[in-house]
């Protein structure tokens, strides 16, 4: 079996940085400056270290002083030494954790043994085996300017093969040129409102925090809508206060294909008066189509961006359908936008590899990142029935909500309970979050008490598990 790379390293005797004291002897001063180095965990036990003339050299001192220093710390047991294997750190050495400098030790609050919080894919059903493959076809076939630096814009490759993929499966209509290449939602908006749109910006009376934050950060004032079974109340843009009096400026965020977090799709009444809104005003609609592949009861609901190409960004990613470890996302622009979101971007890529782009667009025109998505729909709905068939043995009492597509599900608690059911699970190991989390502090929206439970993260030997430990948090039926 061939070495590891830190077996070769340490094998090698490769190079060691150490800082000596600028005062007292130097035999001292190198012992000191080994033993803090073994100490802390920069050596590990094992590692050999480079032989004394090649030390010597690097730390401009005699080499009998390395030897000396060397023959010290041996006698100490600090290191061994033996014909033909050169020195080393002894195998006994306990070092002590390594941790950033300044950074605080790591207290754990509470043991979490079952992750149900929403947002996370299955990071067990990666497609190692096809993403490998996908990355060594595309290098081998890259062109040279590929290697070059980065176009803002994304390589051609990913744009092409994302116009015909967004088309095909998600009803987006778009050219190659209104795609523009970003590391995620986030960072689209962060781009979008950093010198491509103004505030401010209709909101849903739900949604996360963090992009509340970017938006914040950013000036952008943000005014939460209305929610009922027929999603964000749209039909109330042209009378919203703070956009209503305005024209040529502004825009509105949805969730239309699945309503995040409460689930359920924009109604086509509601989606309508979006786009005739944004035409009427000369705003903008975002549309963050965040896991629109998965829909289980029925046909996935096609993307709002198809009704009016020019008042709707269209903005996704691969962080629910494959990782959020591949920081890739993108945005579909109304033409007349490309161009400033080029310029927000810079002159040069800074933020996506270029390998996972051209890995990307292979994965998704060998037709690999469509059957990923098939199976991993179905294996999410399979943990979605679980859950449902789960609940309504042991908690009957309990509405569960939002499950006709997506990662998690919304569970509706009764009045007063959501707070102590959250602190319920945390003492059981279940990690999740209350519906409050996402509530947008100047929502009008009367609050329903609730938690939002991802049913994607854990793996399989642990999913039963959770939802053992989720019921037993939950609160009890109502008496009699």
């Amino acid at each position: 079996m061939p070495d590891s790379p830190v077996n070769s390293a340490r094998e090698a005797g490769s190079d060691l940085h150490l800082e000596l004291s600028p005062t007292g002897p130097r035999r001292a001063a190198v012992a000191a400056a080994l033993r803090e180095a073994v100490r802390s965990g920069r050596l590990a036990p094992g590692t050999r270290l480079p032989p004394y003339r090649s030390l010597a050299v690097d730390l401009g001192v005699a080499r009998n002083t390395v030897a000396d220093a060397y023959a010290e710390l041996v006698a100490e047991g600090w290191l061994t030494a033996r014909q033909g294997a050169g020195t080393r750190v002894a195998a006994r050495v306990v070092a002590k954790p390594r941790r950033a400098p300044g950074k605080a030790p790591d207290r754990k609050v509470g043991a979490v043994a079952h992750n149900l919080r929403q947002g996370q894919p299955d990071a067990t059903s990666f497609p190692r085996a096809a993403w490998t493959a996908a990355v060594r076809r595309a290098i081998t076939a890259a062109p040279h300017d590929a290697f070059a630096p980065g176009d803002p814009q994304g390589r051609p490759e990913l744009r092409r093969a994302l116009a015909e993929y967004l088309a095909r499966a998600r009803g987006v209509s778009a050219s190659p040129d209104q795609i523009v290449v970003c590391a995620g939602f986030a960072h689209g908006l962060r781009l979008l409102f950093g010198g491509v749109l103004s505030g401010p910006l209709a909101v849903e009376p739900y949604g996360l925090s963090f992009h509340r934050g970017i938006l914040a950060d950013a000036g952008v004032r943000t005014i939460p809508m209305g929610l009922d079974e027929s999603g964000a109340r749209t039909d109330e843009l042209a009378s919203h206060p703070g956009l209503a009096s305005r024209r040529g400026a502004g825009g509105v965020l949805l969730t239309p294909a699945h309503q995040f977090p409460t689930g359920g799709p924009l109604h086509p009444t509601r989606r309508a008066a979006a786009v005739d809104w944004a035409r009427g005003r000369g705003g903008v609609v975002l549309e963050d189509d965040y896991d629109g592949e998965f829909r289980y009861d029925r046909e996935p609901v096609g993307a709002l961006q198809g009704l009016d190409p020019d008042h709707v960004v269209y903005l996704g990613s691969v962080s629910k359908s494959l990782s959020p470890a591949i920081r890739l996302g993108w945005m579909v622009l109304p033409p007349h936008l490309v161009e400033a979101m080029l310029a927000a971007k810079g002159l040069r890529e800074a933020w996506t590899g270029v390998t996972d782009q051209l890995a990307l667009a292979e994965f998704i025109a060998s037709g690999n990142y469509d059957k990923h998505i098939r199976r991993m729909r179905q294996r999410y709905r399979a943990r979605r029935n679980l859950l449902a068939v789960t609940l309504a043995e042991r908690a009957p009492h309990i509405a569960v909500t939002g499950i006709a597509a997506g990662l998690h599900a919304v569970l509706r608690l009764p009045p007063g309970t959501e707070a102590s059911t959250v602190r319920a699970a945390t003492r059981m190991g279940v990690a999740l979050d209350g519906l409050a989390t996402f509530r947008h502090p100047d929502s009008p929206q009367p609050h329903r008490d609730g938690l939002v439970v991802g049913y994607a993260t854990p793996p399989d030997h642990r999913y039963r598990p959770a939802l053992d430990g989720l019921c037993r948090a939950l609160p009890p039926p109502p008496a009699a």
